[in-house]
Formats: structure tokens, C-alpha cells, sequence
């Protein structure tokens, strides 16, 4: 069976069929894309995938609508929209065709699922409001598509399609690099795991590079550690706080109030320490030229917070 057609509805588009197209043409980059809602086009066949237009939901059909009476929905009753339902039969193939690991495709899938699919399905549902995010509403990724639609008095088929193929460009980034970040996550967690354990009983967390570290760090329940030191390149390191949940941003424990918003000499001065350069007023983070200067600044920060009851 060939694919030769990615059928989707004509007229003005949305993230949910942007979307779907973003995972069927990297799975069927011969297949044309085409917009209509003639029945001769939105009928399944065999040399065609059928979405977000059709009028039911058919994976051996390879048909994937939810506009029609008793659309699917997810376990927990949540709805899907086209890019739900191509995501959950076609999604392992397009995380497999960018080369994810076997042993990390459902996880991969599973995360990209409830925190980019989902969001974008409840959205073209209308199962939450945009207008909840206030005057940020305008800046979430389904509405930033659309206005990449022609103006009302700018349109018509040609212009339409120009338009779709544009912001489809723009959706594959967005989905592309979602992907390669889920990625990277599952591998610095590997890297920060390791970091945790040399760390031992310290309140030290050091690590090779700038990577997420919050998720492991809460999920292996290292309640001790309190900073993180990483090098930012040969002459340039940082010391920075943990935060006490990923969703968070009230830190385990700030860095010295002495310290908060100096830089050069008056930092060297308030800490003892040479190579000191910056602290963030905010006292979240510092930086220093050298290791052994960002390590003696870290040993100062753990006396402080220790000091402080933590």
C-alpha cells in the first residue's frame, strides 16, 4: 500500500492538522498534501491518510477525525483532536524515524504526549479556555500559528495553501524540538544520576555541563544536595540553587545575602574569595573565573544555609 495523499480539510487551519502533518510527512515524504472537503478526497482509500476531516475516526482506515458524534476520547475521557489521535498510532514511528533509542520511544512518546499533544487537543476542543493565560493568551503556540492564516481580505485557495505549507515549516520546529528535548532529558538524567551518586552525602551537586538536573534530582529524592556547580567554559563557572520541585521556583537554599548583586572586586571582597565575578540579586546563582574559586564559594553557601537551619 502506497501513500500517496495526506487529506486534511481546505480553509483556514489550525495547530491539531498542522500538527498531524508535521508526524505524516516525515513518515510519508512522497505523499502530496491535500486541502479539500470534497467527498472524493475525504473518502478513506487505500492509497491516502484521511485527518481532522472525514467524519469519523478509523485507524484501519487510516482515518483520524473527532469532529463527528461520539468522537473518541482519551482513558480519562479527555478528548483528542487529529493530532491526538495520529500522535497515538503514528507517534513511535515518527519518534523512531528521528533515531530515539527503542528503549526510550514509549517514555519519549508518553511525555511528549501529555505535555505538547494534549494541550494542543484539549485547546481545538474547546475543553479549556486560552483566555485563562489573561493578556499571555495571544503568545500560546495554537493561536501563534493562526496568525499565520492570510487576512480576510487576503485569501482564497492559493493563498490558503501558501499559508499552510508556511506555518507548517514553523509547527515542525516547534514539534522537532520537542522532540530532541524529551530526548536529552532521558539522557542527562542518566548523566545527572551518576553526578548524585559521586556526590555521596554532599550538599555539592557537580556536573560536566549546563543540563536539566531538577528532574533527577527530585526523583532520586537527594533532599541533601542544596547547590549545583557547572562550567559555562574554561574561565567561566557557575554556582546556583536547587529548586524544591520542578514547578517551583523557591530555591532548597539562596546564596549568601552578602553576596546578592556584586560583581568584581566588591564580590572578592564580600566573599574572600579570588575569581569571584558575579551574584544575581536574586541570590539564585553566581559565577566565578575559576573552579577551585566557584568551589570555594560553593563551600561558603553550604556553611550559610547550614548555618540558617538547613
Amino acid at each position: 500500500m502506497t501513500t500517496s495523499y495526506l487529506v486534511t480539510h481546505s480553509g483556514g487551519f489550525h495547530a491539531d492538522e498542522l500538527m498531524s502533518s508535521v508526524v505524516l510527512t516525515r513518515l510519508f515524504p512522497q505523499a502530496q498534501i491535500v486541502r479539500s472537503r470534497d467527498a472524493a478526497w475525504i473518502t478513506p482509500g487505500p492509497d491516502r491518510i484521511v485527518y481532522d476531516v472525514g467524519g469519523g475516526y478509523d485507524p484501519d482506515l487510516r482515518l483520524f477525525d473527532h469532529h463527528q458524534r461520539d468522537a473518541p476520547l482519551r482513558d480519562d475521557g479527555q478528548p483528542f483532536s487529529s493530532f491526538g489521535l495520529v500522535w497515538k498510532h503514528l507517534g513511535r514511528d515518527y519518534l523512531a524515524a528521528h533515531d530515539i533509542p527503542a528503549h526510550d520511544i514509549e517514555t519519549v512518546h508518553a511525555k511528549i504526549d501529555a505535555g505538547f499533544v494534549l494541550p494542543i487537543d484539549l485547546l481545538d476542543n474547546g475543553a479549556v479556555n486560552p483566555s485563562v493565560a489573561g493578556p499571555l493568551s495571544g503568545m500560546i503556540l495554537p493561536s501563534l500559528l493562526e496568525t499565520l492564516k492570510p487576512v480576510f481580505d487576503q485569501g482564497g485557495p492559493e493563498a490558503d495553501m501558501a499559508a499552510f505549507h508556511a506555518a507548517l515549516n514553523i509547527a515542525r520546529a516547534f514539534l522537532e524540538a520537542r522532540v530532541a528535548r524529551s530526548a536529552a532529558g532521558l539522557r542527562a538524567d542518566d548523566m545527572v544520576m551518576n553526578a548524585i551518586a559521586a556526590a555521596g552525602t554532599g550538599r555539592v551537586l557537580e556536573l560536566p555541563m549546563g543540563m536539566p538536573f531538577r528532574p533527577a534530582v527530585i526523583k532520586a529524592g537527594a533532599d541533601q544536595l542544596l547547590f549545583v556547580i557547572t562550567p559555562r567554559g574554561t574561565d567561566d563557572w557557575t554556582l546556583g540553587g536547587i529548586s524544591k520541585d520542578p514547578n517551583s521556583f523557591d530555591l532548597r537554599a539562596d546564596l549568601p545575602a552578602a553576596w546578592a548583586g556584586l560583581t568584581g572586586a566588591a564580590l572578592e571582597e564580600a566573599s574572600g574569595v579570588t575569581g569571584a565575578k558575579f551574584c544575581h540579586n536574586g541570590r539564585f546563582i553566581a559565577a566565578a573565573s575559576s573552579y577551585e574559586a566557584i568551589r570555594a564559594m560553593a563551600d561558603q553557601a553550604v556553611t550559610q544555609a547550614e548555618a540558617d537551619g538547613l
